[in-house]
């Protein structure tokens, strides 16, 4: 019976979906294209719908794409929490989920305050591209080009990039309450993170999440 409902409810989004759809181009399929993906994926109550919907509604605006990988960080989530999902949406598959650091002066579990300055040691929000990895102080790494003027454009310059790191293993927050912080990079687990950055690597989206207002106002990415 489950099933049945879920059947038609994915048929109806559909339908939906194809007649709002008008010269290759989404208005308000924004919404219900997430949401079909949303339910297809089965990501309900693991995945927070309104931040995966930005994240698809920013790939369906890069236009021609080439790459099918999504990857979302929600930050409205504690780091003693996996809050990085990487998604196939040719697959429509959830491939991996972790967890992530912020920065340190984002804020304590919570990441709270985002800057896009040099040596403000936050994170930023916001659309990225990964662009090409490489071996650093940190081992493998991969360089994240920030796509929003303004918000997350000075990434390189702050070479704010995805690696691995010992601070942000689960294992950390045993002892402080919650993972090590970064100086505003997105840093993974040890374990995970080679693995992570060679799925996500050249060209495909990145979307860091955080319920602020100042964000949204500023986004053309979420502009209506």
């Amino acid at each position: 019976m489950k099933r049945n409902v879920i059947c038609l409810v994915t048929l109806f989004i559909s339908f939906l979906n194809f007649s709002l759809i008008k010269g290759g181009e989404f208005t308000s399929a924004y919404i219900l294209d997430s949401r079909l993906l949303y339910i297809e994926m089965q990501l309900n109550d693991v995945v927070n719908y309104k931040a995966f919907a930005q994240a698809i509604a920013g790939y369906n605006k890069m236009g021609k794409r080439n790459n099918h990988i999504v990857t979302l960080i929600d930050f409205t989530k504690p780091s003693t929490d996996e809050r990085l999902y990487v998604f196939d949406i040719k697959r429509k598959k959830m491939l991996y989920s972790s967890h992530v650091a912020h920065g340190r002066n984002s804020g304590e579990n919570y990441a709270t305050s985002f800057s896009n300055k040099m040596g403000s040691y936050q994170s930023s929000l916001g659309f990225f591209l990964t662009e090409n990895t490489y071996y650093g102080k940190h081992g493998y790494s991969l360089i994240l080009h920030g796509l929003e003027k303004g918000i997350n454009d000075q990434a390189k310059d702050r070479a704010i990039v995805i690696h691995g790191a010992a601070y942000a293993n689960p294992s950390v927050i045993e002892g402080s309450g919650r993972l090590g912080r970064s100086l505003g990079c997105p840093a993974l687990p040890q374990s995970i993170s080679d693995t992570i950055i060679s799925a996500i690597k050249d060209g495909s989206l990145l979307y860091i999440y955080a319920n602020d207002k100042d964000y949204f106002k500023q986004s053309s990415f979420l502009a209506r």
